[in-house]
């Protein structure tokens, strides 16, 4: 984690043109980021272009960062929310029907050395299976549970970003769970 006299001083050298700070925050957030824009495209190019797009709204409001308003993740993964969002609701107004591709074979994927391969390919059939499931949720569920269980925002920060009342959020919360576990059902996934 990076302190925030980091974040600024990050940011600062940034600022002043030095290519190896921006290599840095790139490279500590760019999987985040990715990860974040695969869940609501399910496609992987889609995916790197939204990354990208975020990276350089990001670059070019570098000089609006302020460290007294929180640090330097927190307000990356705002702007990448917000611009992924909008690209979603974009996407909802004009739909493509388009598998997921497999995202096992992306450059953001880390690999773990310790565990067996066999694990590894149950992890990986479970997440695509999830992945599959979530695709099937209406679009107002999906977005709430994407942000509450996998972005982890709390319900308030869900409510400011999508410009909802924060009761609105927790019912699409608890209704597209229990969406989700009847797909998962239905997907003979789990057996609840």
């Amino acid at each position: 984690m990076i302190s925030s006299f980091e974040d600024e001083e990050l940011v600062r050298r940034c600022r002043a043109g030095d290519v190896s700070a921006w290599e840095l925050i790139v490279a500590t957030y760019s999987k985040r980021i990715f990860n974040l824009a695969y869940r609501f495209t399910f496609d992987v190019e889609a995916a790197e272009d939204l990354t990208q797009e975020v990276f350089v709204k990001i670059y070019k409001t570098l000089d609006q960062y302020n460290s007294n308003q929180g640090d330097l993740s927190n307000w990356l993964m705002k702007i990448a929310r917000n611009l992924i969002i909008d690209d979603y609701r974009r996407r909802q107004r004009m739909p493509q029907d388009s598998d997921a591709e497999n995202i096992e074979d992306h450059i953001f994927h880390l690999r773990s050395i310790q565990e067996s391969q066999q694990i590894e390919i149950e992890r990986q059939e479970l997440m695509e299976q999830i992945q599959k499931a979530i695709k099937k949720l209406p679009p107002d569920m999906r977005i709430c549970v994407i942000l509450r269980d996998v972005e982890e925002l709390s319900y308030q920060e869900i409510a400011k970003l999508l410009k909802v009342p924060e009761g609105t959020v927790k019912s699409r919360i608890n209704r597209g769970r229990i969406e989700l576990a009847k797909i998962l059902r239905r997907m003979r996934v789990v057996n609840i």
